[in-house]
């Protein structure tokens, strides 16, 4: 009796929104050899925060909501016992802050120090005052809208250009975790805080830029950046358009929710950029360049005048001024519309990215040379601080990493 042989297996290839293909736009050679190959940059600052924020608005979150925590939470009693577990949750996966950053976790092994311990200064480091600032300022506000938080998404798609003699599959598959606010949070909100004479800055918001008229029941995406809010054109050559990116990651996550059963409507989303409620120096550097380029839609002519003059007239060396809540609240939230056009534009441009990223994978295991297979087109502050510029094609000066006498 003659046996089949084994049917060859059946892989669906996965891409999520922010690791791969926020990455790949980034740098194709940094994705290869950092999501590819599993090699960690040795100072991963930028996506250390971005995990570290994510988490402590999520642990807040839960606090709020089976704890009812009234606002403002003190920090050393409220926030830093959170800061403080998501640090430790993140240093099992090899991710570490900046000293500056943040206070080291008062539970590793063998520490002796409480929560006493801590003083003034360890409040004021940076990662400390966002967070401080990102649940205060905009917690007191989100967490009675939100309806499902870090609910994880996903989604399948046909695979581009696919070649049954090629391609690794006919579909691939897209994920990506929301917090998602509903329109009976929103609208429930807005009649006590019209009845009780107080304001929600988030409601006041969506009320302001959506157009309900034609809407019963729907649903506002909202996600965390840690980070400034980008500029709202690309200034330089190979620079990436982080103003677009994010505007087609929100869109995806618009379609992929509207593929979920108890999905409704998705009628907008919202983006926090949380660095905009404590700037560092090198944010205020870009900040003060945007707005003299006129790179920026926030503010705008003759809004916020005092504040501009204060960014305006400071010097690096100077401390940072002391801008106004209204100036930080306004720069730190971005409102974006959500039509069929746009969001069909949007995946298409997903399409793209996972062809490029398939096409690089399918020519190294054909034997390309990694820097052949994959395109290395970042700007210059993501080469400067990448730790494979000194061997990378696209780094045409490495003599500056390199003083020879």
């Amino acid at each position: 009796m003659k046996l089949p042989s084994r049917s060859k297996s059946y892989m669906i290839p996965e891409y999520s929104l922010t690791g791969d293909l926020l990455s790949f736009i980034t740098c194709g050679l940094q994705y290869r050899y950092q999501n590819k190959g599993t090699l960690p940059p040795s100072k991963p600052v930028q996506r250390w925060f971005g995990e570290f924020i994510h988490g402590v608005m999520e642990e807040a979150y839960l606090d709020w909501k089976y704890q009812q925590k009234k606002f403002p939470w003190d920090w050393k009693t409220d926030i830093r016992p959170i800061e403080d577990e998501i640090d430790l949750r993140l240093q099992v996966r090899g991710l570490y802050p900046h000293d500056e950053d943040l206070f080291f976790s008062i539970n590793r092994p063998g520490n002796t120090l409480t929560l006493d311990d801590l003083n003034e200064h360890d409040h004021k480091k940076l990662a400390s005052a966002r967070a401080e600032n990102a649940i205060n300022i905009w917690g007191k506000d989100l967490f009675p809208l939100i309806d499902a938080s870090e609910l994880l998404i996903k989604g399948i798609r046909q695979m581009p250009n696919y070649n049954k003699n090629i391609s690794r599959s006919n579909y691939y598959g897209i994920n990506g975790v929301v917090d998602v606010l509903t329109s009976t949070k929103i609208n429930n909100t807005h009649e006590q805080s019209t009845l009780y004479n107080f304001d929600n800055n988030i409601v006041n918001f969506i009320k302001k830029n959506l157009d309900e008229s034609d809407i019963e029941d729907y649903e506002i995406i909202i996600d965390y950046k840690g980070m400034k809010r980008p500029p709202i054109k690309v200034s330089k050559p190979n620079a990436e358009d982080k103003w677009e990116h994010h505007k087609q990651q929100i869109l995806t996550y618009s379609w992929l929710r509207s593929k979920q059963e108890d999905s409704k409507t998705i009628s907008a989303g919202i983006i926090l950029y949380l660095n905009e409620l404590v700037p560092s120096k090198e944010d205020l550097v870009l900040i003060k360049e945007e707005i003299k380029n006129d790179l920026t839609d926030i503010p705008q002519e003759n809004e916020f005048e005092d504040d501009v003059q204060l960014i305006m007239e400071w010097e690096e060396d100077d401390k940072a001024p002391n801008l106004s809540d209204e100036f930080k609240r306004a720069r730190s939230i971005r409102f974006i519309e959500i039509n069929e056009k746009e969001r069909e534009k949007a995946l298409k441009k997903f399409d793209d990215v996972v062809c490029n990223i398939e096409n690089s994978l399918i020519q190294e295991m054909k034997g390309c040379k990694i820097q052949d297979a994959w395109k290395a087109e970042a700007d210059e502050r993501t080469c400067s601080a990448c730790d494979f510029r000194t061997f990378c094609k696209n780094n045409t000066d490495i003599t500056k990493d390199f003083k020879i006498p």
